[in-house]
């Protein structure tokens, strides 16, 4: 490998230039899990199950764990809703 200076020049090492198929599966699969995390850690500092979260909001327990793992493409609809109505916190959005 050639000398890294920031971690956006390792991930075009191991997955390529942004716009290129890998990559962005990689950047897909890297939000999804980080969405996940935040959900999970939100959800534990509001102490509710998976299961009550999944009832307040309609959805299912087993949905809910497969957001947690990262393995649910969410749509930005559904985790607001997973948010401000399920844990009754602010969802804020920034584009930067």
């Amino acid at each position: 490998m050639k000398n890294t200076t920031d971690f956006e020049d390792l991930l075009v090492d191991k997955y390529g230039q942004k716009g290129t198929e890998k990559r962005d599966q990689y950047d897909a699969d890297s939000l999804a899990f980080r969405l996940g995390v935040m959900l999970k850690e939100a959800r534990q500092q509001a102490n509710l199950t998976q299961e009550q979260l999944a009832e307040r909001t309609g959805t299912k327990k087993s949905y809910i764990s497969r957001i947690e793992r990262g393995l649910s493409d969410i749509q930005i609809s559904t985790y607001h809703k997973l948010i401000e109505i399920g844990l009754g916190k602010n969802l804020n959005i920034s584009i930067g």
